[in-house]
């Protein structure tokens, strides 16, 4: 079996849109280990507001001043990906207590698939535990302000596609 490192770590989400709220637990989980891998998946349950190139593109965008977080996208189980990048480490975002419940069942049910990748969660700052992607499109598409929870240039690009939906332009 392949030896997996516990320095490399792999956050896994959707980030429609990526949010200040991943961005802090990208932030604080970059400081814990030497590289860390932000996977960007695809949810078949969800249709996302951006296409998975475009998020990898605003991940990296805002991921720049981490000299060592990489951005990639993935498809498949997260768990799978996190063996494939080599990762030892899973991190996880928790915000409320359904996260807590959803979170391990999930790292429950990862171990069992894969007992070498251990589950890391980090609690999501005050400011952020009601941020989430799903409330941020529904505001974005209301018109709303969301200047204080999406880095600028996703901010701008959210409101782009907000518009070209409306214009009836959606990819």
């Amino acid at each position: 079996m392949t030896t997996l490192s516990s320095r490399l770590a792999v956050y896994t989400g959707v980030f429609d849109p990526v949010h200040l709220g991943h961005l802090d637990i990208i932030q604080r989980s970059s400081r814990i280990v030497d590289r860390l891998i932000v996977g960007v998946g695809v949810n078949p349950d969800k249709s996302p507001f951006f296409s998975v190139e475009e998020r990898v593109s605003l991940l990296k965008m805002v991921c720049k001043p981490h000299p060592n977080v990489e951005v990639m996208p993935f498809n498949g189980l997260a768990v799978r990906f996190v063996r494939q990048m080599g990762g030892g480490l899973m991190i996880r975002g928790l915000r409320t207590l359904s996260d807590m419940e959803y979170e391990f069942t999930m790292s429950l049910m990862n171990l069992n698939l894969d007992p070498q990748i251990e589950t890391i969660f980090l609690m999501a700052k005050e400011e952020f535990s009601h941020v989430s992607s799903s409330l941020l499109r529904q505001i974005g598409s209301l018109d709303g302000d969301l200047g204080k929870f999406l880095p600028p240039e996703v901010n701008e690009a959210l409101k782009r596609r907000v518009k070209e939906r409306v214009n009836g332009g959606a990819k």
